[in-house]
């Protein structure tokens, strides 16, 4: 691995790395066990969802509907354990559903030609005004005992849930590296046309983008909810956001054609430690939102800096061609 190539995420690593440094010497409490299981669960629905969301985003593409997506599976989830579906089915059921929402996006965006960003807009706001107009704003409760926890013990979970993230962060990594179809994504988002002329089914890819974000979307929203005993109606605001800024700060183009899960992964942690870190620093929970915007900025800069210096590379070696 290249510096030059992996430059982002060996920034983000280094920044994860100083972060940590600091709570170790000033708040080594940060570090406690309880702490950071916390962080763990507080930050898998974002990792999860944003496995999905760098490859709609290194296709060029961008989905704001997930937030919504997932308030909906995660009530559909907990109405069908409450009405006695086995728990595997009715997960299955939220990841299928999460699919189909997914999968519509795709099919929009993909095969009529609706730009991604209008096409998500309304999803997101279709879906999270049906689900509020459904629910009336009414939570989720009285779940069965099997729903909690998956079926598993309050103690045996997080290691299940860890080793079942993990696989998928390696099944992700794995397959974009090293499968016909990870290639294919990179083509898509690098340069469309030319992906097509060498036989790329763009429009596949674009839409497959989609579904598999809207399957993991469902996922994330199982995960999420067996945590509890009740289940609100409005949860996933700003998922979208978290989701999106965690993608582009661990080095994917916003424009497309680039983007790794490990980046992703990095950029979970880094924007994911931020607030509780101000909390251990004894400073304003008000100044994490700052602070991950500026970060987001700055990752936005350096990439619109990366891309002129490739274009003026490009031209200057058409120059000295000509």
């Amino acid at each position: 691995m290249s510096f030059k190539t992996h430059r982002r995420e060996v920034s983000v690593a280094i920044a994860i790395a100083v972060l940590s440094s600091l709570l170790a010497i000033a708040a080594p409490g940060y570090f406690a066990r309880e702490n950071l299981s916390d962080l763990f669960f507080a930050n898998i629905p974002v990792l999860v969802v944003a496995l999905g969301m760098t490859l709609v985003i290194v296709t060029g593409q961008i989905d704001i509907s997930v937030g919504s997506i997932f308030a909906i599976c995660g009530v559909a989830a907990g109405v069908l354990a409450k009405a006695g579906v086995p728990m595997p089915f009715a997960a299955t059921a939220s990841c299928l559903i999460g699919a189909g929402f997914g999968a519509l996006n795709g099919a929009l965006t993909a095969y009529i030609g609706i730009p991604s960003i209008v096409v998500t807009l309304a999803s997101m706001v279709a879906l999270r005004d049906a689900l509020r107009w459904q629910s009336q704003g009414a939570w989720v409760q009285d779940l069965p005992p099997s729903f909690q926890w998956f079926g598993f013990t309050q103690a045996a979970y997080p290691t299940a849930c860890f080793m079942t993230v993990a696989l998928l962060i390696l099944l992700f990594g794995w397959g974009l590296r090293n499968l016909g179809a990870g290639r294919a994504v990179y083509a898509t988002g690098s340069n469309v046309e030319g992906a097509r002329l060498v036989g790329i089914d763009t429009s596949l890819v674009v839409f497959s983008a989609f579904a598999v974000t809207g399957t993991l979307t469902g996922f994330a929203a199982v995960l999420n909810s067996v945590r509890f005993n009740q289940i609100p109606s409005n949860t996933g605001i700003g998922l979208e956001m978290k989701v999106i800024a965690a993608v582009i700060v661990g080095g994917a183009s916003i424009t497309g054609g680039m983007g790794t899960i490990a980046g992703t992964v990095l950029g979970v942690m880094l924007l994911g430690a931020i607030g509780p870190a101000l909390t251990f620093l004894g400073m304003s929970a008000y100044w994490e939102k700052a602070i991950q915007g500026g970060i987001i900025l700055t990752a936005i800069i350096i990439d619109a800096i990366r891309a002129r210096s490739e274009r003026q590379d490009g031209a200057t070696a058409v120059e000295s061609r000509t």
